[in-house]
């Protein structure tokens, strides 16, 4: 195995108290192309969890301070969709019993066999892999809201949407993060002839480049180290119906002539097969970044541009409707406050006029989280501890404008002025960190790029000096 192929089995998560042994289980599954976390008890497990997801979790039964089956219960109540294999070398048939109740996928007596380890662990991954497939097929019926919005903006987006529906045209859905792409990309799917067939999307930059034309296109068994049974990709899965393919712009340059083709004759191979495969998939895609630029950077390819460019659509950002705020606001407080099994509250006159004088850079996505979050963190006050208001940022130059300096009170000039403080402000206090100053501003990491284009800002330059 070369390491380029390291974790390409599946990602393990190994729980064990006894360092040798947890030596020895990270070495078999590393030589079997798994990548490996490593736990010395559940609350260290816990939060390796916590941190990103694993593909399924190998615990010894005994553990210092609790054991096997109490991590599978908390495993179990994190996600359902994690498989947990006990390994233990005091077996009895109850323990093995009362583990496999409780949601273990398998049972295995130390010192583990590394065939039956392995036989183990790949039915594992192999079921978390069905499991994920079967909940992409659920999403083509899953209930959604209409989009909400009467604004001109929005309005004329939904228009576009309902007029390409009819058709099998290629959509380019155009807009900031959290605007709402995606809800329009099911809205698509819902009014066209598809409506009755799969609905599936795809985050682009969340596939590794090494598993695209198996996560795309799929495999046949054998096809590499792993692969022990056949596998659907995402086209195959949407056949006769809608393919979703968010943040188009981070797909690699390496892999968009393999999808260019596949959008353009339906046709492409799975790894490890001589056969050509054949879809009939109405492929829909996303991206908040400027794909024109891309590709005069060369990071974009300019026929698959053009492919996709067949009916591009805007989605307008928040700031830009702002006359559909007091709607959205009142139908995420509403429905969050059901969720917390408490009244919906209301929504005063001052509170909305708070709300649209925010410049929103998460768009509708940070509308329902800052709501959330004062329904959480504030039940007696509720929307009135809105946590919207900038806290003074003297180093980074952001003060309201001077009384009487001429046109000091234009809207639009001073929340640009305002964005352009907190951008700044975030980039130094997170020392030059885009994660952490995207944490500190609420949006997505990857929408700060924007931001800082807009402003003229250099993402680059030392924290103290953007």
């Amino acid at each position: 195995m070369s390491p380029s192929e390291g974790g390409r089995r599946g990602r393990v998560l190994v729980v064990e108290d006894e360092d040798y042994v947890r030596e020895s289980l990270r070495e078999i599954l590393r030589e079997r192309g798994y990548e490996v976390l490593e736990a010395g008890d559940v609350p260290q497990a816990m939060a390796q969890l916590a941190r990103g997801p694993v593909d399924v979790v190998l615990t010894d039964f005994r553990l210092p301070g609790s054991d096997g089956l109490a991590l599978v219960k908390q495993v179990q109540a994190l996600s359902a969709q994690i498989p947990v294999v006990v390994l233990t070398g005091q077996g009895t048939i109850a323990s093995a019993v009362e583990c496999l109740k409780s949601g273990a996928s398998d049972y295995l007596l130390k010192p583990a066999d590394p065939e039956a380890l392995e036989v183990a662990l790949s039915r594992a991954v192999a079921a978390r892999a069905l499991r994920r497939e079967v909940l992409y097929l659920r999403g083509a019926v899953a209930p959604t809201r209409e989009p909400l919005g009467q604004s001109p903006a929005w309005r004329a987006a939904l228009e576009m949407i309902d007029a390409a529906a009819a058709t099998d045209s290629v959509v380019l859905l155009r807009g900031e993060s959290g605007t709402g792409k995606e809800l329009l990309a099911r809205r698509l799917h819902q009014k066209s002839p598809r409506a009755g067939g799969p609905y599936v999307r795809v985050n682009c930059a969340a596939v590794p480049t090494e598993m695209w034309e198996s996560e795309f296109f799929g495999h046949r068994k054998g096809a590499f180290t792993g692969a022990s049974a056949d596998r659907d990709g995402w086209f195959l899965l949407a056949h006769r119906g809608t393919l979703f393919l968010d943040e188009i712009g981070a797909m690699p340059v390496g892999t968009q002539a393999k999808l260019l083709r596949v959008i353009q004759d339906g046709e492409f191979h799975r790894v490890g097969d001589e056969q050509s495969s054949r879809v009939d998939v109405r492929t829909v895609a996303a991206t908040n970044t400027d794909l024109e630029k891309a590709v005069k950077e060369g990071q974009f390819r300019a026929d698959l541009y053009y492919r996709l460019n067949v009916l591009s659509i805007p989605v307008p950002p928040l700031r830009e409707r702002p006359d559909d705020i007091p709607l959205l606001a009142r139908v995420f407080a509403t429905e969050v406050a059901a969720q917390l099994g408490r009244p919906a509250p209301d929504l005063d006159a001052q509170t909305l006029a708070r709300l649209g004088a925010y410049s929103w850079p998460g768009n509708v996505r940070e509308l329902r989280s800052v709501i959330e979050r004062a329904l959480i963190l504030h039940p007696e006050r509720g929307l009135a501890a809105l946590d919207l208001a900038p806290e003074p940022v003297g180093a980074a130059g952001g003060t309201l404008p001077a009384a009487g300096a001429g046109n000091d009170l234009v809207l639009r000039e001073n929340l640009d002025r305002m964005e352009r403080t907190l951008i700044l402000e975030a980039h130094r206090r997170s020392g030059g960190v885009r994660r952490d100053a995207a944490r500190l501003l609420g949006i997505d990491p990857r929408n700060l790029a924007y931001y800082f284009r807009k402003h003229g800002l250099d993402p680059d330059a030392p924290a103290d000096q953007a």
